[in-house]
């Protein structure tokens, strides 16, 4: 037994030491970077601000993969079967671990076993709008509307924010509308212009232009506190819906097990380079609000919206398609 102990001690020695010897000398080489969305959308606009600010001050590059497809499972997979050395980052909206649990019969990752959570970085609501050609002014009207006759509603995907940000409107309001999931955001705009649905909840970003041109009408945001964006278009909350807030975020995680030592550095980093103030003033053209939750708040908060989603698809009956 005493020998036992000793060895312990003894490796516990070395794993310390080796973990030192890490953070010394880490990163010495290019860092891969696993972003669960297509290129040019606005996680990986996010996450190639913040990368290029760390490539900056490690000294080492940062290469993007881009791996969309299942709702972030494939991103998401492919990071967890990575070694655990600091030199594969994922990058992903929330939505992969508090919605996916609950939308796929078989997940293939386990937020809790699989990874270390090392930041929520940024957050960023929906707003609600319907074609300027739809005789309504507000969230109270759509509403008496959906009741009169059909209405549908689309969004870039089963299980997108868009289509969750709506199905929790629904819930607790009783609107009416049927989903229309379209293969992205551009086809489900289109479809909110030509009449062929009457609403969409989607990011501030898309709508907020067609709203300048009168081809829209913005009629709630789902944060609980207004967008700055838009600031003359009230919340959900504030429109007799007290509990209502629905926000999404841009999560960063590394693969289980990986040292200590080296997940400080790129939290560190990260939060160093999302305080920036072009990244933050970036983040404000994209109605993105900065909010760099420690490890620990970021899984509270990962875990809350999981079982909030979770009820909610339970009550809406959504499943992937």
């Amino acid at each position: 037994m005493r020998l036992l102990a000793t060895l312990v001690v003894i490796a516990g020695a070395v794993l310390a030491g080796s973990q030192l010897a890490d953070a010394e000398t880490y990163p010495n080489r290019p860092i891969r970077v696993l972003v669960s969305s297509t290129a040019g959308g606005p996680l990986d606009v996010f996450t190639r601000l913040v990368t290029h600010k760390m490539e900056e001050r490690l000294h080492q590059p940062f290469i993007i993969e881009n791996r969309s497809g299942a709702g972030g499972n494939i991103a998401a997979l492919g990071a967890a079967q990575s070694q655990p050395d600091g030199y594969t980052l994922l990058f992903s909206i929330d939505t992969t671990f508090t919605v996916n649990p609950s939308l796929f019969k078989q997940n293939p990752v386990d937020l809790d076993k699989d990874f270390v959570t090392l930041s929520a970085w940024a957050k960023f609501g929906q707003v609600l709008g319907v074609p300027s050609t739809l005789p309504i002014g507000s969230l109270a009207d759509l509403l008496e509307l959906s009741h009169q006759k059909d209405l549908s509603y689309g969004s870039s995907g089963t299980g997108s924010p868009a289509h969750l940000a709506f199905s929790y409107l629904q819930a607790i309001s009783g609107l009416r509308a049927t989903h229309i999931p379209y293969r992205g955001n551009p086809p489900a705009l289109l479809a909110l212009l030509s009449g062929d649905v009457q609403a969409a909840m989607v990011v501030t970003t898309s709508l907020l232009p067609l709203a300048r041109e009168g081809k829209v009408k913005l009629l709630a945001y789902s944060d609980s506190s207004r967008s700055e964006a838009v600031p003359d278009v009230p919340t959900v909350a504030e429109l007799g819906y007290p509990n209502f807030e629905v926000v999404f975020g841009y999560v960063m995680l590394v693969p289980a097990d990986t040292p200590k030592s080296i997940t400080e550095v790129l939290f560190n980093e990260a939060t160093r380079a999302v305080m920036e103030p072009d990244v933050r003033e970036t983040l404000k053209s994209t109605d993105t609000v900065p909010i760099a939750l420690s490890s620990k708040d970021s899984l509270v908060w990962l875990h809350d919206n999981r079982k909030k989603w979770s009820d909610v698809i339970s009550k809406m009956n959504i499943s992937a398609e």
